[in-house]
């Protein structure tokens, strides 16, 4: 259904705009659940790669693929989201995810290079979902407390993407009992982690949380003095040239009836603010350096005598990295502004780059310190990022915005992933690091300060 055909809504009256805490506890578990699964392509998708292409250039192919997988989950689940809701886009995701998993094992058993790859790339397209959902917990929040939302939602997944790359021995022994090559093990826990997060989200995410963002801005467009009734007016009977609000996701996808959604031809949806472009220019270009230097780094450190187990507890440092300081990171966003943190992300991915080329690889201290920088500076931008793009984006069209800014990130990280190996055979891990922080100081907080200046002028 489009906007042009609308269908009867839910008003803000049936459906609640202060949700409650279900619908953020049902987030956080699948999250969790979620990041275990997660893990599994960051561990040891590198390394199962080149075992079996036994080619190190082609080591940072699973990245490329499951990232690149990601651009066509979060188009696809940013789509079903604006039509249907969070619930079912994020289920959908999840399962995805799951059947991937489940092809990977299949795929390295068999030995069947063109069966692992192919479900490397559903895998990917159904990892995206663990980043999408930060929206879902932005929905549920007023907008002077969306950045610890985000933040909130983000850091549940540290408890599963953390213990699933420390049980890369134990899940490893598991598949080696039943016969798989060891490297699988981490794929047959996030194959049961997808599934557990998919059932947790169909089951109990109510009220969806896109129902509850549109009602909140329906409520929010009334006059103070009129109790609502105008909100639910506008939102049952449209007046001349306007259109209804949706409300809920699950029965419309019409358009707001306010300015900030329209283009000065009339068209919604089609508006573009300098929010959006800044916040996803951001989150592009951090996820481009994060992937480029954490795809190879268990490459480098196997190349230098580091065990598996070593390396992935290195990659367990910095995906914790990644999603601990986000309440901290969201906290920053909502006092101090999107912006300056977009700015600071910038500088800590500039050091981190900086000391993963330069600190000896021999020792693990260095990798691991460098690896949580990158992660810290990634969790920065990540957040501040999301709040710009959440900020900007219509109520009417947040979701598809947003699963669009997601296929830029997730276009970066495939990129990434596929010049990191290229880049570490021919020049050398530590050019790839260095020219990684350059890039994410030269290109983040220029786009940062253009927002500090905007606002300034505002």
């Amino acid at each position: 259904m489009t906007a042009a055909d609308p269908a009867p809504v839910r008003t803000r009256d049936t459906v609640p705009a202060a949700p409650g805490r279900r619908p953020m506890t049902v987030l956080v578990v699948s999250q969790a659940l979620g990041g275990a699964g997660m893990a599994a392509g960051i561990t040891v998708g590198a390394l199962l790669a080149e075992d079996l292409l036994g080619s190190t250039g082609l080591a940072g192919l699973p990245a490329a693929l499951y990232t690149g997988g990601a651009a066509v989950g979060a188009m696809t689940v940013g789509r079903v989201s604006q039509h249907r809701g969070r619930r079912p886009g994020l289920a959908l995701g999840h399962g995805a995810a799951a059947l991937g998993s489940v092809g990977v094992v299949a795929g390295a058993a068999a030995g069947w290079t063109a069966l692992l790859l192919t479900a490397l790339f559903v895998y990917g397209a159904g990892s995206v979902t663990g980043l999408l959902a930060r929206y879902a917990g932005a929905d549920l929040a007023p907008p002077e407390r969306r950045g610890r939302a985000t933040g909130t939602v983000l850091l549940a997944t540290t408890l599963g993407a953390v213990a699933g790359p420390n049980l890369v021995g134990p899940t490893g022994a598991v598949a080696a009992a039943y016969g798989l090559p060891r490297l699988t093990g981490p794929f047959l826990l996030a194959a049961v982690a997808y599934t557990a997060a998919c059932l947790v989200l169909l089951l109990w995410l109510r009220p969806d949380p896109m129902t509850v963002a549109r009602a909140r801005a329906a409520a929010g467009a009334a006059p103070p003095s009129d109790g609502g009734a105008a909100a639910k007016k506008a939102a049952t009977v449209p007046g001349p040239g306007q259109a209804r609000v949706a409300t809920d996701p699950e029965e419309t996808d019409t358009e707001t009836n306010t300015e900030a959604s329209r283009t000065p031809s009339g068209r919604p949806g089609r508006r573009r603010p300098s929010g959006v472009v800044t916040g996803a220019t951001v989150t592009i270009s951090a996820q481009l350096v994060m992937i480029a230097v954490m795809t190879m780094t268990p490459v480098h450190m196997a190349a230098h005598g580091h065990s598996t187990q070593a390396a992935g507890t290195v990659i367990a440092l910095h995906v914790g990295a990644m999603f601990l300081p986000s309440r901290l990171s969201g906290s920053l966003v909502d006092r101090l502004g999107a912006p300056f943190v977009a700015v600071a992300s910038g500088v800590v991915l500039l050091v981190a780059g900086v000391l993963a080329g330069v600190l000896p690889p021999q020792g693990f201290a260095g990798p691991a310190f460098a690896l949580v920088l990158l992660g810290i500076g990634w969790n920065l931008a990540l957040v501040s990022g999301s709040a710009m793009v959440t900020e900007a984006a219509p109520p009417a069209t947040a979701a598809a915005v947003q699963g669009q800014v997601d296929v830029g990130m997730s276009l970066a990280g495939a990129t990434g992933g596929m010049v990191s190996g290229l880049t570490v055979a021919g020049a050398g891990y530590p050019l790839l690091a260095v020219a990684g922080g350059v890039l994410a100081v030269a290109v983040i907080p220029a786009v940062a300060l253009r927002g500090l200046t905007g606002r300034a002028s505002a």
